[in-house]
């Protein structure tokens, strides 16, 4: 799997124009997937427009990859329904932890280190900023959900530096 480098806290706050799977609703949740690790959200029942603002964690590696996202429906009686995937490049966050130490910014002021465009190779619907803010690398995006007929999901994510456990030096 690799060494652990930092922890990704995502926020998923909230999707828009979701699919319908129920009679004339859905009830989404959202699956984070990282390597082999797999966290969800709670469901929002009948709502194609719901708002999570729940935190999720994820443990990053050297080789940092790739989030891929999905939402389903939750169903009570048959498996549940696809509403969508989309998936997050996190080489430009990891990058821009990696250069923390040499980022000077006042305290209280936000500085945009990287600007991701939009493009083939991305599921952004607008740009997005890798900043440093109040001594955090965040990044907020918002993606357009795949394989489904709408939908967008916006995500805030925080970059936490692994923080190892000091051990003790004997006197």
């Amino acid at each position: 799997m690799g060494e652990k480098v930092g922890v990704l806290k995502v926020t998923v706050v909230q999707g828009k124009q979701l699919v319908i799977r129920d009679f004339r609703t859905s009830d989404p949740y959202v699956v984070l997937k990282l390597g082999d690790q797999v966290v969800k959200t709670k469901v929002i029942n009948s709502c194609l427009n719901p708002i999570w603002n729940e935190e999720l964690t994820l443990n990053v590696t050297q080789s940092a990859g790739v989030l891929n996202v999905e939402v389903f429906d939750k169903d009570r009686f048959k498996s549940d329904d696809k509403m969508g995937r989309a998936h997050l490049n996190l080489q430009q966050i990891a990058s821009a932890a990696r250069l923390k130490q040499v980022i000077k910014a006042r305290p209280g002021e936000s500085t945009k280190i990287r600007t991701i465009l939009p493009d083939t190779d991305n599921c952004l619907v607008r740009e997005s900023y890798v900043s440093y803010v109040n001594g955090e690398i965040v990044q907020d995006v918002w993606l357009r959900l795949g394989g489904v007929e709408s939908g967008e999901l916006e995500l805030k994510l925080k970059w936490v530096e692994d923080q190892l456990p000091t051990t003790p030096v004997p006197s």
